[in-house]
């Protein structure tokens, strides 16, 4: 078998590697926080520990889902289910290469200017890329081009809905900061853990409409029924 021959399988398995790294780096996410929730079991300094293990896991589905980008392109592009134009591959590398620097580099710098700066970058791509692969799935849908299989085109719709899904999670996530400030600075108590405990209820909805598009997704991409 020639390296020619190798580079489909490969990149393949890639994304299914890529997948598995997501899926379970959120599940270990999920627990974690799980963990973190239960005051009345855990002290407030093992809670902390806790929480950075929580962060760190997160590097792992953070890394794989911009990865993710250009490895289905290049996975569509080698197994002739579209033609995917050079510079929009290209780009997609780069692109998915830029977010990866952004996403580690934030985490290296954190709670600076520059991890502020690097997020923000981050926030603003991931709405760009949504928008692309919803258009790319709708469009595909409805007219069946570019993508001609419907199966894939529902991926790709499922995939931006993924993006949503997610960048949701930030964005419900976001007042854990100031409230754990809160919470560290004042004890634990019930003025400062019931809004923390609000905020990540409302954050676990988002985390389990990623599960669920996660696995359509996935089952769509290996069965193909349609």
């Amino acid at each position: 078998m020639t390296l020619s021959d190798l580079a489909y399988p490969s990149l393949v398995y890639i994304h299914l590697f890529l997948f598995v790294m997501w899926l379970g780096g959120d599940v270990g996410v999920f627990l974690a926080g799980q963990h973190f929730r239960k005051r009345q079991l855990y002290t407030l300094d093992q809670r902390i520990v806790l929480l950075k293990l929580l962060v760190l896991i997160d590097m792992t589905p953070r890394t794989a889902w911009a990865l993710m980008v250009p490895v289905s392109l290049s996975v569509v592009s080698l197994g002739g289910f579209w033609a995917v134009p050079g510079a929009v591959l290209v780009g997609a590398w780069i692109v998915g290469l830029a977010w990866l620097w952004l996403v580690w580099d934030a985490h290296f710098h954190d709670m600076t200017p520059r991890a502020a700066r690097n997020r923000r970058i981050e926030f603003w791509l991931k709405n760009v890329i949504t928008v692309g692969y919803l258009g790319l799935g709708a469009v595909s849908l409805v007219t069946g081009a570019p993508l001609a299989g419907k199966w894939l085109a529902a991926k790709a719709l499922l995939f931006g809905l993924i993006f949503v899904a997610a960048i949701m999670i930030d964005v419900a996530f976001k007042p854990v900061g100031p409230q754990l400030g809160r919470l560290l600075k004042e004890g634990s108590s019930d003025e400062t853990e019931v809004p923390l405990r609000r905020t990540m209820d409302r954050t676990r909805v988002w985390v389990f409409i990623v599960y669920a598009l996660l696995i359509v997704t996935s089952y769509l991409g290996a069965v193909k029924p349609f």
